[in-house]
């Protein structure tokens, strides 16, 4: 369990509530969600002043996540403070409505928060799971290959941070991360739905990735019910993880797939990547004005 919090250089700091980041492989966390859906509100609201206190007390300045483990019986137990923005940020903006980048650049600024605790609420729920380039049913072990095709879901409450794009190589000489998909919905359940069927439309070739087992995830009673534990992929998945057979026809439209981005790669020149940009990159639709 983590605690967003912000603290400015005029003595303010706020948390912006926990997310839940239990489900982890290799001690990599592999799905994140907030608000928790185990924490009580008293509960919470004890967790959020304890990371507030830690800042407070090393005179934090900037964004930060201070992490606790909470045990069966409600207690927790103070981790680890990270001391950036991490991977997961996206959950608490859109359950909270903050956007914590500009926040981060407005305090490194020198301005105070806009805001005060008593202002923040948490409104609906947020799902993030990490998109990675790697196989599952072989004990996670990275995967490399052509992003033959590169197609993410759209649709309302549906956000994705990507760095990569169709045509480009998975390679292991990076992170295994290809994208961050993050939905966003009125309650939990919703949030699920909303998650499993972006999943499944979002489609990946040339490359092995984890899509497949997310879905399976989102589908699982235990992650279903709330009952997440960092032994949730031991517990549930113990003999591994068995991917669904492919039908013949999945296999034909894949090797159609795969000669398609064969031939565009052969008819295109290496000077069509200088300046391409996605039509979802941020830095072209987002238009602030700072501050």
């Amino acid at each position: 369990m983590e605690v967003q919090v912000l603290s400015d250089n005029f003595g303010n700091t706020v948390h912006l509530f926990e997310r839940e980041c239990s489900i982890q492989r290799r001690h990599q966390k592999v799905v994140e969600e907030a608000p928790s859906p185990v924490l009580n509100e008293e509960t919470r609201s004890a967790m959020g002043k304890a990371a507030v206190s830690a800042a407070q007390e090393v005179s934090y300045s900037g964004a930060g996540t201070v992490e606790f483990l909470l045990s069966s019986d409600g207690s927790f137990y103070f981790l680890e403070m990270n001391t950036r923005l991490q991977v997961e940020h996206p959950v608490t903006e859109c359950i909270s409505g903050v956007d914590l980048v500009e926040q981060q650049i407005r305090v490194a600024s020198g301005l105070p928060l806009p805001f005060s605790q008593n202002d923040l609420s948490i409104r609906g729920h947020a799902i993030e799971v990490r998109i990675y380039a790697e196989d599952p049913s072989r004990g996670f072990l990275p995967a490399t290959g052509p992003l033959v095709v590169f197609v993410p879901p759209e649709g309302p409450g549906i956000r994705l941070d990507t760095g990569v794009r169709q045509g480009d190589e998975a390679r292991i000489d990076f992170d295994p991360m290809l994208a961050k998909l993050i939905v966003y919905g009125s309650n939990r359940n919703q949030a699920i739905r909303r998650m499993e069927r972006a999943l499944r439309t979002f489609v990946i070739l040339g490359a092995t990735t984890n899509i497949d087992f997310l879905i399976d995830i989102m589908r699982h009673k235990s992650f279903i019910s709330g009952d997440t534990t960092t032994n949730f992929i031991d517990n549930h998945f113990s003999d591994g993880w068995v991917p669904k057979q492919t039908t013949s026809s999945e296999v034909l439209l894949a090797a159609g797939a795969e000669q398609l981005g064969l031939d565009r790669n052969i008819l295109s020149s290496t000077s069509d990547d200088i300046g391409r940009t996605s039509k979802n990159d941020p830095f072209l639709n987002l238009s602030r004005v700072f501050p």
